[in-house]
């Protein structure tokens, strides 16, 4: 799939992620992903739904689902690069992965979020109804080394 709009590429071809880029933001300035190795990176790229945008071949936005293509997607790694926001880039993205064909007819999709809430509710994501109905290990800071002297 590829769709071009106001010289913006949205495509799912993980030929054209430039991995180094997804990596540096996620590293540097995601605020859930902070120092996250490179290998991680690519074998998360490897193993999940990706999505990209670009302008004149630079990567300025991406997304990926991990999914098993039944039951059940999570978003994650959602980013559009700061100097590019602001442009409906983000809804764009959104309503092309919500409808791509590997992802229709599951019974659950989610996301975590900080501070997007706003963006994703226009797309029916809501707070969990039960909340107390999911747990999770969560490792906090997980790609940070910190040193043990």
């Amino acid at each position: 799939m590829e769709i071009t709009e106001n010289g913006f590429v949205f495509s799912d071809d993980k030929k054209k992620i430039n991995a180094v880029a997804v990596h540096h933001y996620l590293s540097t300035q995601s605020y859930w992903a902070m120092g996250i190795p490179m290998e991680t990176v690519a074998k998360s790229i490897a193993n999940s739904i990706c999505f990209g945008i670009y302008k004149d071949e630079q990567q300025v936005g991406f997304a990926r689902w991990v999914t098993d293509g039944a039951t059940f997607a999570h978003l994650a790694d959602v980013y559009v690069l700061e100097e590019y926001r602001g442009q409906g880039l983000s809804k764009k993205l959104m309503t092309i992965m919500l409808f791509h064909d590997e992802l229709q007819g599951l019974r659950r999709y989610q996301l975590a979020t900080r501070d997007a809430h706003g963006l994703y509710s226009q797309f029916g994501f809501a707070a969990l109804e039960d909340p107390s109905s999911m747990m999770a290990i969560v490792i906090k800071d997980a790609y940070l080394h910190k040193d043990s002297d």
